[in-house]
């Protein structure tokens, strides 16, 4: 009970969050003409239309207007060059009723962002505060609160950095502090400092039920496979389909799942898998953020495969791609995950006659379940070669104790009973080391493989 206590308080109200009013906000995205910071995979329009989509993700937030603004290096004090900036800000002055600029950069430091709060009279976020705020509305369970209270502590930080320089001033000793002299900048960095090692432990403590849930998932042997891809790209809607699992509600929206949730399917075989839901991926993607989630992607690194979920239909697929790659690669995951991995094409009943232009990737319609056999079929044969198992058929004598066996070590699928002889033909999931122990038990067992 102290522990819960002690976790609520954690939990409470954030700081940073921007608070339940409406916002109305302008969107400005930076466009790099050129050099190494301009990705040759997509084009400041489709990355303003990516930002407006986090915005339309927020209740009550409104866009004004969406503004592309050219610059050399969005990384200098106010982004853009002076005559840019001077157009863009008479601009930002003229909209109606604004509260909020959205600068679409990963990052702003606490010195830029004051500045521009300076000059346009408004709120200025950055990517990270924008999307730390969806992954806070969002979250659910009491993991991924303290995920997003974890990803906080850098942006504290950066705050606090920014109030010190207005007011550095010694504050007198107190019992309550580290004695007499201790500064402001001190106490506050010491007391980030305690948040950050008990959210840590907390989180700790949860990885570590995790973990056992997943021992006794392994008892079970049903083998795990992880839905992943970029944010919106369908893997709740594909889970669904494989799954017909009811109670899964997709939504049309970024970062909809971003708890790890486990759904039970069964391939051709009939054989048991749990099917892994996990978070959504973006491009620049802050790295704090990823790093707060590490602790749910964790649970990729345990599976038997991995399905790539691609929307097939967006135009920046390719660069979607990579991102998701670029992040599994940055996971550690073993390189037998990465080889195996299934990628799937998505929404192509939105395309007329699509046919995948990568070898090996698999066209499908999670939505209109075309393709899911296919891709059934293709689970199952992966998963046979990850885990190990085999599918078999064998002959038993129902009077020996070759069922009751089989029924504990195997998954037993079928069993077709001939009562003349009183022997069964019995079709079973079997690991290789199970298999081993029935060959040396029953030798005289007649064998066939699937």
């Amino acid at each position: 009970e102290e522990d819960e206590a002690a976790v609520e308080e954690l939990l409470g109200p954030s700081p940073l969050a921007p608070g339940p009013g409406a916002q109305r906000v302008a969107v400005v995205h930076p466009a790099v003409k050129w050099g190494p910071q301009k990705s040759p995979l997509t084009t400041a329009e489709l990355q303003i239309a990516e930002a407006v989509a986090l915005v339309d993700t927020l209740q009550n937030w409104t866009v004004l207007d969406k503004i592309i603004v050219p610059t050399k290096n969005p990384n200098k004090k106010f982004v853009f060059g002076k005559g840019n900036f001077q157009v863009l800000t008479e601009k930002i002055k003229k909209l109606p009723r604004l509260t909020a600029v959205f600068l679409n950069v990963e990052r702003i430091s606490s010195l830029t962002k004051k500045e521009l709060e300076g000059a346009w009279g408004v709120q200025v976020f950055d990517r990270y505060t924008v999307v730390l705020h969806i992954f806070r509305c969002n979250a659910r369970t009491k993991e991924a609160k303290l995920q997003v209270a974890l990803a906080e502590i850098p942006l504290l930080r950066s705050n606090l950095k920014n109030e010190v320089s207005q007011r550095d001033q010694q504050r007198g000793g107190s019992r309550y502090i580290m004695g007499s002299g201790e500064t402001f900048l001190e106490t506050q960095t010491r007391v980030l400092k305690e948040r950050e090692l008990k959210i840590r432990n907390a989180l700790e403590k949860l990885r570590r039920k995790r973990a056992l849930l997943r021992t006794q998932r392994r008892k079970c042997e049903f083998p795990m496979v992880s839905v992943m891809g970029y944010t919106n790209c369908g893997k709740t809607t594909l889970i669904k389909a494989l799954t017909g699992e009811a109670g899964l509600q997709p939504r049309d929206q970024l970062f909809a799942t971003l708890d790890i949730t486990a759904h039970a399917g069964y391939l051709p075989s009939h054989m048991a898998v749990i099917y892994v839901d996990t978070i959504g991926f973006l491009t620049d993607l802050p790295h704090n953020l990823v790093e707060s989630f590490s602790a749910t992607l964790e649970e990729v690194a345990y599976s038997d495969l991995i399905v790539h979920v691609r929307d097939i239909t967006h135009p920046e697929t390719v660069l979607q791609k990579a991102t998701v790659l670029s992040v599994l690669r940055n996971l550690n995951l073993p390189s037998h995950l990465l080889d195996s991995m299934v990628e799937v094409h998505n929404k192509v009943d939105l395309i007329e006659r699509y046919k995948p232009t990568e070898e090996n990737a698999l066209a499908i319609s999670a939505l209109h379940g075309h393709g899911l056999e296919e891709l059934k079929q293709e689970i199952e044969k992966k998963i046979l070669t990850a885990t190990g198992k085999k599918i078999l058929t064998v002959n038993i004598n129902l009077e020996g104790p070759q069922l009751s066996w089989l029924y504990k070590e195997a998954t037993v699928q079928e069993v077709e009973v001939m009562p003349e002889d009183g022997t069964a033909r019995v079709k079973v999931i079997i690991g290789n080391s199970a298999f081993g122990r029935y060959k040396n038990l029953f030798p005289n067992s007649k064998i066939f493989m699937s």
